[in-house]
């Protein structure tokens, strides 16, 4: 098929142990996924129905990266995230039925440009500029199969940020998945950054982060 210029080549992820590589679809992210997480913004962490929103594909650096510090922001943030992979699609897909649709996991840091999430949110737009934007989803290295109850860490310059389980989102990862499935369909190679804890905070130039999960491959990035 000709194109008008050359076509994008495809995002991919890294697998742990493996040559293969994981192709990705598309990104969505759950807010306010940790009851202290939704305190310190301000939010109510009782049990309202999850929301979501998107990344493009094209956002994604992989662990290890030196990225440019964003343009139009004075306070860029860390976000330690569970990601979840899916390798099998769904609509309408019920809670038992979610686990069957994940291939993996992967640590991941939701990078946030705080300053316009406020002001989107003072004025009632959209967060897509806060959310996302070039080298915005910094992922580990994914592995397959189930996992259980994990610690998720983040830590800036070697000092801890933020510290708690996955066993203690709001939502567990099969009802987000159910939930999100019927919104839209859900297909292999969806990725699904599942919220993040309390401790959030600001990242600087010449910084680096590292978001760990479990025995996960951490998610490591620099700012320049």
């Amino acid at each position: 098929m000709a194109t008008v210029f050359a076509a994008p080549g495809p995002v991919t992820l890294p697998i742990a142990g493996s040559d293969l590589r994981f192709p990705v679809r598309r990104i969505f992210c759950v807010g306010r996924n940790y009851a202290e997480h939704s305190r310190e913004m301000g939010g109510d962490p009782t049990r309202e129905a999850p929301f979501f929103f998107t990344k493009p594909a094209d956002a994604v650096v992989e662990s290890g990266a030196v990225i440019p510090f964003p343009p139009k922001t004075a306070d860029l943030h860390h976000e330690a995230e569970l990601v979840v992979a899916l390798g099998r699609g769904g609509i309408d897909v019920t809670v038992e039925e979610a686990p069957s649709l994940i291939w993996g996991h992967a640590a991941g840091n939701d990078l946030t440009r705080r300053d316009l999430q406020a002001e989107a949110k003072a004025a009632r737009r959209p967060w897509d500029m806060a959310k996302g934007f070039d080298h915005s989803a910094v992922l580990g290295a994914l592995v397959a199969g189930p996992l259980a109850d994990a610690p998720i860490t983040c830590t800036v310059d070697g000092r801890v940020t933020q510290s708690a389980r996955t066993g203690d989102m709001i939502w567990s990862v099969p009802e987000i998945i159910a939930h999100l499935s019927g919104y839209v369909a859900l297909c292999p190679g969806d990725l699904i950054f599942t919220g993040t804890p309390a401790g959030v905070g600001p990242l600087l130039r010449g910084q680096t982060c590292t978001v760990t999960v479990g025995d996960l491959p951490p998610a490591t990035v620099t700012l320049a």
